[in-house]
């Protein structure tokens, strides 16, 4: 394994320009977006839906306001300053004997709803007010000098309810106080409510019938893994649109011909099996009757040893398929492992951090453990079991100090029948079956088994389960 990590190394220093052009590459704008994006159908669904809505209820919303409070606000302001420039002459067209001009203000009140006061000897402020409505006193200045072509002062921001306007004339100021909602469009909230709301009852809509159309998708899904990890799925029937159904019926097809295909190799290795146990039954019989001399006993051996390499092809073939799954404790289970392993004799150093518990098949993963803690008993003085896990996968670990396996053999000994000439041999005696029934039960479980060079010197059986 130490000899893996350092030709990696090697090769990172060997090809250093491509990971730098591979991490310059992470900032591209659609790499950038697209690790951001949600992963799973449903979150892409939500948005291919949601923000065109969005995007489009901005834009008009953009437009549609900008043009309206626009257009509104110059209406409004241009009706408010001709009814000031009205008053503006009439003030001086018809000057009254009194400076404060009472019946042109009372007038202004009740038919306009303006207050206006004039101001004799009185000059306009100084001072400019903070700009707060840009659009609203860019509107009143435009008409103002448009309508009266005097000098003015105009303040927006300080009064919530109204707007002063302030007119100069030869002999003071007229101020005119009108609503504010009589010069500025006020009631465009009204709109964003409606929109909001009518957007939001929309993504509600959105997200109930696309949760309906994702489900069926969830379950084939869901389905599949169960399938793969060697757990039923029996139940699973398909459902939702026509395409899902058609997906989650050639899901059906394919588990029915896998089964099939398994019960066919099955039938012929048993029918196989049961041909060629009458002739060793026979042969079993006749031994028995020769007596007991050195021959007998080879003959015996050499029986004992057939009938061994009958129940492995067999095992191999069925894969223990009829065993039913149940929830099992590994920490137990990798006990018993190691209880057994000590009643022939073997130690084994016991590593166990956590208690988790599986739905497996507890007598086919029991063989596989036992059958790879035989091979390195056989092979090695120290052998450690550890038991790991994690959110999604449960690790199990069977480390030795034997002589291990030449790297490039480390995945050849997993193919069924072969067997290493030199080095050592991992597999049941005779058969050559044992690691490919291993890694078979491992699979059946929706897990993998991974040779490498072990820490403590020799082999390291690393054994992957998902939860």
């Amino acid at each position: 394994m130490s000899g893996v990590e350092v030709h990696s190394e090697n090769s990172v220093g060997q090809h250093a320009a491509p990971p730098a052009r591979r991490r310059l590459s992470k900032f591209h704008p659609f790499g950038l977006l697209k690790r951001f994006m949600p992963s799973g159908l449903y979150g892409r669904s939500l948005i291919i839906i949601v923000a065109p809505m969005v995007l489009l209820q901005v834009v008009v919303a953009y437009v549609f306001l900008e043009r309206h409070w626009q257009m509104v606000t110059e209406k409004l302001s241009s009706a408010v300053i001709s009814d000031i420039a009205l008053l503006v002459e009439a003030n001086a067209t018809f000057p009254e004997q009194d400076p404060g001009a009472p019946q042109l203000t009372a007038l202004a009140w009740e038919q306009l709803e303006m207050s206006v006061s004039f101001r004799p000897d009185e000059i306009l402020p100084l001072e400019e007010p903070a700009n707060g409505f840009s659009l609203l006193d860019q509107s009143l200045r435009e008409q103002i000098e448009k309508r009266i072509g005097r000098p003015y002062w105009i303040d927006t921001v300080s009064h919530p309810e109204y707007v002063d306007i302030r007119i100069q004339m030869p002999d003071g100021v007229v101020r005119v106080l009108p609503l504010r909602s009589r010069v500025y469009a006020t009631n465009t909230h009204i709109f964003l409510v409606w929109m909001v709301g009518a957007s939001l009852l929309l993504i509600a809509i959105a997200i109930l019938f696309l949760r309906n159309q994702i489900r069926p998708i969830e379950r084939l899904a869901r389905a599949a893994e169960e399938f793969g990890k060697g757990r039923d799925a029996s139940t699973f029937k398909p459902s939702g649109a026509q395409e899902v159904r058609r997906a989650a019926a050639a899901f059906l097809d394919m588990r029915e011909r896998i089964q099939r295909q398994i019960d066919q190799r099955t039938a012929m290795l048993a029918g196989v099996s049961h041909d060629l146990r009458t002739p060793l039954t026979r042969f079993k019989l006749q031994i028995a009757m020769l007596g007991d001399s050195a021959e007998i006993e080879e003959l015996k051996t050499d029986v004992r040893d057939m009938e061994h390499m009958l129940e492995d092809y067999l095992a191999f073939a069925k894969g223990e398929e009829g065993e039913p799954v149940q929830i099992v404790n590994l920490g137990d289970l990798l006990a018993e492992v190691r209880l057994d392993a000590e009643r022939h004799g073997n130690e084994l150093a016991f590593n166990i951090t956590t208690h988790v518990s599986l739905p497996i098949r507890r007598a086919t993963l029991k063989r596989c453990l036992t059958n790879l803690v035989d091979n390195a008993t056989k092979h090695a003085s120290t052998v450690q079991l550890t038991l790991l896990a994690d959110d999604k996968t449960v690790t199990i670990l069977i480390d030795d100090d034997g002589e291990g396996i030449a790297e490039d053999q480390l995945e050849e000994v997993f193919r069924p029948f072969h067997r290493l000439d030199t080095a050592r041999n991992l597999d049941t005696p005779g058969t050559g079956l044992g690691l490919a029934i291993a890694r078979d039960i491992a699979r059946s479980h929706g897990g993998e088994i991974i040779l490498s060079q072990s820490p403590l010197g020799g082999l390291r059986a690393h054994i992957t389960l998902p939860r």
